[in-house]
Parts: structure tokens; C-alpha cells; sequence
């Protein structure tokens, strides 16, 4: 017993200094070259908001990294700045990597992360409404997001779940550049969120 109670104990003295050598003092080498990664992001987006603080307060600036953060405003510009060549990564959501095999590419891009819960779309109205409910959506203008994007797929789901085509029961505009939706809402009247 005394025997196996040495052999433990060495076994955990020897994982204790191997993981206590692996994390060293936490301090990069300075000497070492800095490796450049340019990501694209599809917008400027509160759910990145850890990649902001992690670049602003130098996290990757520490592991050797040089960010390169570019806002190319879509999913469709984003991914022809990836294949392209104009990023190493993009933040995108998954549709555009299946677009892009569909398509018949022969260097397929690879979703390897995931980096938001849910989506970011909200659903807002230039008129303040106190009692909502869905149904008061049916005959109304409603701007959509790019036809087959994440954005819109994931509307166009909720509007389903509460009885909803949007087909035919809105007015479905989707003719309205991503980078400009803002604007497009903000013409006039106050914007008012549900």
C-alpha cells in the first residue's frame, strides 16, 4: 500500500511541474514577431462586443496577434472579402458558407466557432404602439433583411410561429442595402422597439 501511495504521489508531483511549466509567467516574449489576422465582421454588432474589449485592451496584442478589424456591412460582402482574400477570417452567420458550396466551390469555407446565442434583429415601429400584438403586423410595410440571410430567415421563422406569412401577409421590402436599414428606419418619425 505504502508502495502505491509513492507511486501516486510522484505521478502527481511530476503532472504538478509539467502544467506549472506549461502556463509560465503569463508574459509573451517581446522578441517574438507579431502575426497579422484580418477579420471581417458582417456588421458592427453589440454581440461582438468581447472581440472589441479583447482587442481594445490588447488580449491578442499579449498572444502575438495584430488585429485587423474591418466592417464590410453583409453577409454577401462579407464572405467575397473572405474568398477573395481580403480577411483570414469573417464573422458571418452560417447560410453564407452553404451559399458558397452550393455554388460548387472547390475550397469549401469552414464555420469552426460560434459566436452568438441568437440573432440580433429587433422589431420596431416609427409609431409608438402600447398594446402589440402580432397580428397588427398583416397589411403593413415591413422591411425585411437580404433575402435568404440569417437575419431574415430568423424573421421570418418568428412571423411563421405567430401566424404570420410574410409573403402575403405584409408588405415585404427587401430591396434596401444592409448598411442603409438604419437610415431607412430613422427617415422621419421616432423608432420605437417592441
Amino acid at each position: 500500500m505504502k508502495k502505491w501511495c509513492k507511486s501516486a504521489f510522484l505521478l502527481l508531483l511530476s503532472l504538478l511541474v509539467i502544467v506549472l511549466t506549461a502556463c509560465g509567467t503569463g508574459k509573451k516574449d517581446t522578441t517574438e514577431k507579431t502575426e497579422k489576422v484580418r477579420v471581417a465582421e458582417v456588421t458592427r454588432s453589440i454581440f461582438y462586443a468581447p472581440l472589441y474589449a479583447a482587442i481594445e485592451k490588447g488580449f491578442f496584442a499579449e498572444e502575438g496577434l495584430d488585429i485587423e478589424l474591418t466592417t464590410t456591412w453583409g453577409g454577401d460582402k462579407t464572405m467575397t472579402t473572405l474568398v477573395s482574400g481580403g480577411a483570414d477570417i469573417a464573422l458571418v452567420g452560417s447560410e453564407t458558407s452553404i451559399y458558397v458550396s452550393a455554388q460548387g466551390s472547390t475550397d469549401p469555407v469552414i464555420n469552426f466557432a460560434q459566436l452568438t446565442q441568437t440573432d440580433g434583429t429587433f422589431l420596431v415601429s416609427r409609431e409608438k404602439i402600447d398594446h402589440f400584438t402580432w397580428d397588427m403586423l398583416k397589411g403593413s410595410d415591413f422591411l425585411g433583411q437580404r433575402k435568404g440571410g440569417m437575419p431574415q430567415m430568423v424573421g421570418e421563422f418568428v412571423l411563421k410561429g405567430h401566424g404570420i406569412n410574410p409573403q402575403n401577409d405584409l408588405n415585404l421590402i427587401q430591396n434596401i442595402d444592409f448598411a442603409n436599414i438604419a437610415n431607412a428606419l430613422s427617415y422621419g418619425n421616432k423608432i420605437h422597439c417592441f
